[in-house]
């Protein structure tokens, strides 16, 4: 398959708001997928690599070659010149690489070097999600929605879901190939996901007045831990395996009294009074096997859910069945909870969690089934939200189906001398015709552009949403934005309004 066809399906993807009219393109492409090249063109779709780092970043594609006049990439032979750049390492790997993405985008065509891009950064910006991706692939196989999406958590990824689904001659046969994707200890499944809701009451009267589970959300990262025997694999929520980095949970699961087991949780440092550290340093934790940073910062491992325990399998046994189990095997390691049709006392445990230092709650159904994979309603999160008014400093060209916009702004807060403080990035949250305003907004407050970046006059008051902050060595400031997202441009203030940096180290203050 040409990439061209990719790419002009997902221009069509952008191009409609219509949920039905991405199916039917997905199905389209998918029915013309040859076998070996559906894991390809599955992950192309969802806007993503099949390799994890290729060693590109937008500075390197600034200065693209001139496009193609016909198309002529196999996705197949794109693919395997990612895979290329993505093994090279040592001296001469960036003049390596670059020769290779100068000859790739040399044979694109416009649009296939603007999909191209799109996919480097990951950016494309389709609205074809993996869930969408998933449902094309039933109607293009006809075989149940249910069963690709089981099959799809199961496996751990939708490639090969859709490669055994699409190579099948004919529904029956695709069925019965999906039913072969079983949980097997060892390998990761797709982490249940949570809905969000603006506040505890919103997402408890979302249950109907029934009892909920309400646990404590951890400051931590997503683990998923596997025992068989004295094997123990520690993945993360993307799948990654992170056994070697964190001796200390594979310990920790090793003491349980099982013989195998399948945890879903959370592993975080504590200080010594047992609030969580920073969440960067249990990011920096998990991600080294610095032996130094190990002894000094212990990761310990919180689960919230087990599904499987000595050769059963619990996916679709009901939640509170579930915690009975968890109970009876690692009390010492379960998330805090509680179980209520009370608002009042799970507002309660929000407050005292989140006192606590922890992200807030999620509440959730206690009759529902693990869905992996699924951000459906029976799982609801709530975090306390923070806004800050801060300054527009600078903005970002943008890309995928955002070229010809300034679309990616820098935030800063006022420093009380006349100065600003960046404080982080974002493009999220913005429609399009935000987007349409501030390209034609912040060519008015052009200072300096340098091909990539537009320089501003710090003038314009944007609202940010945000659920935390850390610190950061990148910014003057020290503190960085998580998560950040754009709620609205503020015309009725002025730059010398604007939050300063005072206000934002306070809020900080009590998140250690």
């Amino acid at each position: 398959m040409l990439l061209a066809d990719v790419a002009a399906t997902s221009a069509g993807l952008a191009a409609t708001r219509s949920r039905l009219a991405k199916r039917a393109l997905l199905v389209d492409l998918l029915r013309r997928t040859g076998p070996d090249e559906v894991p390809v063109v599955a992950r192309y779709l969802a806007g993503e690599l099949r390799q994890r780092r290729t060693g590109l970043g937008w500075r390197s594609l600034r200065d693209l070659p001139a496009p193609a006049a016909e198309p002529g990439l196999d996705v197949l032979a794109v693919d395997a010149t990612f895979e290329r750049m993505a093994g090279l390492s040592g001296p001469g790997s960036a003049g390596a690489r670059s020769a290779l993405a100068a000859e790739l985008f040399g044979a694109a065509t416009a649009e296939e070097q603007r999909f191209l891009a799109g996919l480097v950064s990951g950016e494309v910006r389709q609205g074809a999600l993996d869930a969408l991706l998933l449902d094309a692939v039933a109607e293009a196989a006809g075989v149940p929605v249910a069963s690709v999406r089981r099959a799809a958590m199961l496996a751990g990824g939708s490639e090969p879901v859709a490669e055994a689904a699409l190579a099948a001659p004919d529904p029956e046969s695709a069925r019965a190939a999906l039913d072969g994707f079983g949980l097997t200890v060892g390998r990761p499944v797709r982490p249940m996901l949570a809905a969000s809701a603006p506040d505890v009451p919103a997402a408890v009267a979302g249950f109907d007045g029934r009892a909920v589970v309400v646990d404590a959300k951890l400051d931590g990262i997503r683990i998923q831990v596997h025992r068989d025997g004295d094997d123990v694999r520690v993945y993360t929520r993307s799948l990654d395996d992170i056994t070697a980095r964190v001796p200390e949970v594979v310990e920790a699961v090793r003491a349980l009294p099982v013989r195998s087991v399948v945890l879903d949780g959370e592993a975080l440092a504590l200080d010594d009074a047992g609030r969580p550290r920073p969440f960067q340093e249990t990011a920096a934790r998990s991600a080294t096997r610095d032996a130094e940073l190990a002894a000094t910062t212990a990761l310990r491992p919180f689960f919230f859910d087990v599904l499987h325990r000595d050769g059963a399998d619990l996916l679709d046994a009901p939640l509170t069945e579930r915690l009975a189990v968890l109970d009876a095997i690692a009390p010492d390691h379960a998330v805090e909870r509680v179980v209520t049709a009370d608002l009042g006392v799970a507002q309660e445990a929000f407050a005292g969690w989140v006192a606590a230092g922890q992200e807030g709650v999620i509440v959730k159904d206690a009759s529902a089934p693990y869905e992996a994979g699924r951000r459906g309603g029976a799982w609801v999160k709530v975090k306390p939200r923070h806004t800050l008014d801060l300054v527009v400093l600078a903005v970002e060209r943008g890309s995928g189906r955002r070229v010809g916009s300034l679309s990616n702004i820098h935030l800063g807060a006022r420093d009380g001398e006349g100065g600003f403080v960046m404080l982080g990035k974002t493009f999220k949250g913005m429609t399009d015709e935000m987007l349409a305003w501030q390209t034609a907004r912040f060519r008015e407050l052009e200072v300096a552009d340098d091909g990539w970046t537009v320089t501003l006059r710090p003038e314009q008051v944007v609202e940010i949403a945000f659920d935390g902050l850390q610190r950061s060595t990148r910014y003057p400031g020290g503190l960085a934005l998580r998560f950040a997202r754009v709620l609205r441009y503020r015309e009725d203030k002025t730059a010398a309004e604007a939050d300063t940096i005072d206000t934002v180290r306070a809020l900080a203050a009590p998140q250690g």
